[in-house]
């Protein structure tokens, strides 16, 4: 084993990130309130836990440029998962198993076990018979410096499962057994594997916890599953299943035979960027979840990265929700209530009444968090919209489309850059109100309404300073119950 390889790595790119970190802090499209890299490429979270008094959460990264390559982990923790502290780099390539410079570390979790942190990750490499990914453990004394098993990797590709479609290890105890879900392909269709250990280092398989037969493509990337309530929620990010990011499912699992018998299915995330969510219990209990927050790239309205490569950096993450069970086994993703705590300058209207065509303002510039209610038995416009980000030609909109009972995210006009309109279904019926929640960063806008059921989140790229924001009635009135809008301080 190559340990002082990875050290050496380590070192590499921690001057490369001290090096860097002041210029790209200056960059227009930073964030405020949102975690992102110091330096180069983030995309999915890995590892999410609370561990010794903190909160730890892991990413995919590359510090050396904004584009994915070489894939190392990050590092960074927080006393509320809003205001957070880079680490060193917790991992990166140094071995047979993950050293390639289209490969590396990739994805994978952290739980605690016999008092130590321990990271379980996929390794990439390409040895001569093509890309191969296994499983491997790296563990944590200090949950700041890793050491890699000497053993790994501890787990290969099973039978008929190619072997660079076999990744992204979420890991749990149960009673006094470790388990494993993982991600795989198998005759072109999607599977997630159940594993089982008792030592987190030999491990056997259980069952196909669930696979596509077609609705869900052909992997299933970063899966995660957890018990809520009295059910179990499966999530997936499904490639080739068209516009889906995320999906999940929520039924009953029986350990002794490791089946998972599912009921309810449906989407995590509606837009345009919400991809490998990862989640995690808190210590009081509540299951906290984070996702990759930027465009992926098999989407038909895809263009690039965006535009802060050349800032030297890319990818941040969506801000932590709370994920819950509605009685009919649905669930609703809400933003942390710690959020709150960065709110100022607070803005209070209440019974506006839109006429056809008339807006009303709400908090002006990029950085807010916005909650609208409107009674919808008093109302009967068609539509009403949200009018986002304005400033000279630009305008991101939302049309909550009353009539015909669907939300659309439009991008067209929103940047110059971006290009789309993401659609979700608006279950209105037999409802009395429609509460939408409104949190925006420089470069990223997340919606919430129906109960925090249909989220909608898509990149935004505007520099502008003084973006107006409004919300305006069409083909009829809308009388909107309160308004209230706060400005978010900086937490980065």
């Amino acid at each position: 084993m190559s340990k002082e390889i990875m050290l050496k790595n380590i070192e590499k790119a921690e001057r490369e990130i001290a090096e860097k970190r002041n210029s790209i802090k200056k960059g227009v499209y930073r964030q405020r309130y949102h975690l992102m890299p110091e330096t180069g490429w983030m995309n999915d979270p890995n590892g999410l836990i609370y561990y010794k008094g903190k909160y730890h959460f892991f990413f995919q990264f590359y510090p050396y440029d904004g584009f994915w390559k070489y894939m190392h982990w990050g590092h960074a923790i927080s006393d509320d998962m809003i205001h957070w502290e880079y680490l060193p780099v917790a991992l990166a390539p140094s071995e047979f198993y993950d050293d390639h410079l289209q490969g590396g570390c990739f994805s994978g979790s952290a739980i605690e076990h016999d008092g130590k942190l321990f990271l379980m990750f996929t390794g990439t490499a390409n040895n001569g018979n093509g890309f191969e990914q296994t499983q491997c453990i790296a563990y944590s004394e200090d949950g700041i410096h890793f050491e890699k098993y000497a053993g790994n990797p501890v787990l290969t590709a099973p039978e008929g499962v190619p072997t660079d479609f076999f990744r992204d290890p979420k890991v749990w105890k149960h009673e006094e057994i470790y388990y494993m879900v993982c991600g795989a392909k198998k005759d072109g269709m999607a599977q997630a594997l159940l594993y089982k250990s008792e030592d987190m280092l030999h491990w056997e398989f259980v069952n196909v916890l669930a696979e596509s037969r077609g609705e869900w493509g052909y992997m299933f990337e970063c899966p995660d599953f957890f018990r809520l309530g009295d059910k179990y929620v499966l999530i997936v990010s499904p490639m080739g299943a068209g516009e889906r990011s995320s999906v999940y499912m929520v039924g009953d699992f029986d350990y002794e035979t490791g089946k998972f018998f599912y009921t309810v299915t449906g989407e995590v995330d509606w837009g345009y960027q919400y991809y490998a969510p990862a989640s995690f219990e808190a210590p009081d209990g509540r299951r906290i979840m984070a996702a990759w927050a930027n465009a992926w790239d098999w989407m038909p309205f895809w263009k690039d990265w965006g535009p802060t490569y050349r800032e030297g950096w890319c990818g941040c993450f969506n801000i932590p929700r709370e994920v819950t069970l509605n009685p009919d086994n649905t669930l609703s993703f809400r933003p942390i209530r710690e959020i709150e705590t960065i709110r100022t300058d607070k803005m209070e209207q209440s019974n506006v009444v839109l006429a056809d065509g008339e807006s009303a303002s709400l908090k002006d510039g990029y950085s807010y968090d916005s909650i609208v209610k409107i009674d919808l038995t008093k109302t009967d416009a068609k539509q009403v919209v949200l009018k986002l980000r304005q400033s000279d030609d630009q305008v991101t909109e939302v049309v909550y489309d009353l009539a015909a009972g669907e939300v659309r995210f439009d991008v067209n006009r929103a940047d110059h850059w971006s290009k789309g309109i993401a659609k979700a279904p608006l279950n209105l019926i037999g409802k009395d109100e429609l509460e939408i929640r409104i949190l925006s960063d420089r470069i990223t806008v997340e919606i919430f309404s129906n109960e925090y059921k249909t989220n909608l989140s898509c990149n935004v790229y505007t520099v502008a300073e003084g973006e107006k924001n409004e919300i305006q009635a069409v083909g009829g009135t809308a009388v909107i119950k309160a308004i209230e809008s706060y400005e978010l301080a900086a937490a980065n």
